[in-house]
């Protein structure tokens, strides 16, 4: 049975099935609306209904797009039909017979993100599921979908083919499809290179400080790397989009394409072009992690409600993990500089307190309630599981590796998930994602899943790194322990966190409080810590803040300094067997990171 028949209502042989056209217009493109029609022909059901989604794939919040969309409205033969609202995202619409019917309505787009849509007079740009309906038994269905540009010059970018012999028009195979399939539309530049035979482009909005060619040069590393590692490309034509704009990062993966947000200035520093370059890593190893090999949950998308999974943490965390191996396999950083950024990662994993209160599962189970609505208390009681999913793949790896002489790794993992449920697209099981991982460990792991993945208990770094003759060294600052965040806003110094348990949470300081002052002299966050080190600890200073527009004092007992960073270093003599563990790990002699 095909998918088609499978999702569509029951049907004699001698019916037809409905096309399904959509028309996206920009006419005036400053007032931020898509106009879009959508032609039904041949629809034999007395009632359509329609219904836009609330999520999309890869990003895990309800963002409720029908907030978007106004000035609905249906006709056949150019009369109006009447319609309803059912519920916030569906809408119902009376056919009287007519098999042809035409629906118009208008979303508007000015939020530029990866994940919505944007259209201003020097683009627009946008996600299937933020502008396009769904029709509940015809999701199998094919739908063709023409762009009217605002101006002749304006050019349309999609992973969607062509229809051949139809301006701006392109064919999605069904509905997962069309939501998959990001447009983007302007004079943005277009560049096209080839890998493995297969072609590629580039688009690229906005102006900044990059250089094309070094760009794609690189892009085609990354690719050539991960396609060895998986056994080939599965796609015939890839796409990435790129947006350009003030401090931005961000990006989401599609079966045949990526959109990708980065800083326009943030090209010409080496530090932040290898960020930008991680970013093209993560977003491409999804084609495989995620795009194909997915939870079973999301085996097959729920475009109404949350679909929920409590193995975020493979899908990100190690897709976390591998955008810090891939450049290195690449050759865009050594070995050296891999172990630096991993320190910065280790670093921002144990500087966070939520890892002792959620764990993994749940920070995967809970993502559309937690990780995407950060509050002044979130550190304290949230972990990220792109965070926690790559520190524990990084484990995994370095454990499947030393128990087996690097013949073994966490690469072998993500080729099994591919055969087995990646080529069909079959969703995986938590329990079949530990038997494959314990199958290429031949270990049994569930003391390692009960404590690491399903437990918060501490992550033992130096037992899995010194293996490779490693050692995670901790740097702790001068200062005693005061336990807030602060920063300057419109000339205020705002608490932005205060630490659970900490000497400022425990003396009543809370986040939003605006501080004044330490030991009755006025203090700024650039001077925090300077003024600190003037004390000891267990020293007790009045720290002076408005709280609610009421000025308060707080006698603050200082604690003991803490670990504000964390370095992963060759320990002093390495075995042969270390050494040897660290060459088949990263490829290159230990001696070469000293």
């Amino acid at each position: 049975m095909t998918e088609a028949t499978a999702l569509r209502p029951n049907i004699t042989v001698e019916e037809s099935l409905p096309t399904i056209h959509y028309q996206v217009a920009m006419p005036h493109p400053e007032t931020h609306l898509f106009e879009v029609t959508l032609r039904l022909v041949g629809f034999p059901s007395p009632i359509l209904d329609l219904k836009l989604p609330v999520w999309t794939p890869g990003s895990y919040l309800v963002r409720e797009y029908a907030r978007h969309l106004q000035d609905f409205a249906a006709f056949a033969d150019k009369k109006p039909l009447a319609w309803r609202k059912v519920s916030k995202n569906h809408w119902q619409v009376e056919t009287r017979g007519n098999t042809s019917v035409n629906v118009h309505y208008r979303i508007f787009a000015n939020d530029l993100s990866v994940r919505t849509n944007h259209l201003d007079a020097t683009h627009g740009y946008f996600n299937g599921a933020a502008l396009f309906f769904r029709l509940p038994g015809w999701e199998g269905q094919l739908t063709q979908v023409t762009i009217i540009p605002p101006r002749p010059e304006w050019q349309v970018t999609t992973a969607l083919p062509s229809v051949p012999g139809q301006a701006n028009t392109f064919c999605a195979s069904d509905f997962d499809t069309l939501v998959d399939s990001p447009f983007e539309i302007g004079s943005h530049q277009l560049y096209h290179f080839e890998v493995l035979g297969k072609p590629h482009e580039l688009a690229i909005w906005g102006q900044g400080n990059f250089s094309a060619e070094p760009i794609i040069a690189d892009i085609k590393k990354i690719i050539a790397v991960e396609a060895k590692m998986f056994g080939g490309l599965p796609y015939q034509r890839y796409v990435f989009l790129l947006h350009l704009f003030s401090q931005a990062y961000g990006g989401l993966e599609h079966k045949n394409c990526c959109s990708l947000v980065y800083q326009r200035f943030g090209f010409r520093d080496r530090e932040k072009y290898v960020r930008f370059m991680q970013l093209v890593a993560h977003e491409f190893f999804h084609l495989w992690n995620v795009k194909r090999i997915r939870p079973k949950a999301l085996e097959v998308f729920d475009y109404d409600q949350e679909n929920y999974t409590p193995s975020l943490w493979f899908c990100e965390g190690t897709t976390s993990y591998y955008d810090l191996l891939i450049p290195l396999r690449s050759g865009i950083y050594d070995a050296k500089s891999f172990l630096s950024n991993s320190g910065k990662e280790i670093t921002r994993f144990l500087t966070t307190p939520g890892r002792k209160v959620q764990s993994l599962s749940e920070s995967s189970f809970d993502a559309w309630i937690k990780l995407y609505r950060q509050d002044a208390n979130s550190g304290n009681s949230q972990m990220s599981y792109y965070l926690k999913g790559e520190m524990v793949s990084l484990l995994l790896d370095l454990l499947i590796r030393s128990l087996h002489r690097n013949q073994r790794s966490l690469d072998d993992v993500m080729r099994i998930m591919w055969q087995q449920f990646g080529l069909d697209e079959l969703g995986y099981t938590p329990e079949q994602l530990q038997q494959v991982i314990e199958s290429v460990a031949k270990i049994d792991l569930s003391d390692f899943f009960a404590r690491y993945i399903d437990g918060t208990d501490d992550l033992p770094f130096n037992d899995y790194l010194e293996a490779f003759g490693l050692q995670l060294v901790a740097d702790t600052e001068e200062e005693p322990y005061l336990g807030v965040k602060a920063s300057t806003e419109n000339g205020r110094e705002l608490i932005k966190f205060v630490e659970a348990g900490s000497p400022a949470q425990l003396a009543g300081i809370d986040p939003g409080d605006e501080m004044l002052a330490i030991d009755g002299i006025r203090v700024t966050t650039s001077q925090l810590s300077d003024r600190l080190k003037d004390y000891q600890p267990s020293d007790t200073i009045q720290v002076t803040v408005f709280h609610q527009e009421e000025l308060r004092t707080y006698p603050v007992t200082l604690a003991y300094p803490r670990p504000t960073r964390y370095q992963v270093k060759p320990v002093t003599h390495p075995d042969s067997t270390q050494q040897e563990n660290f060459a088949g790990w990263l490829g290159v002699p230990l001696t070469s990171v000293r």
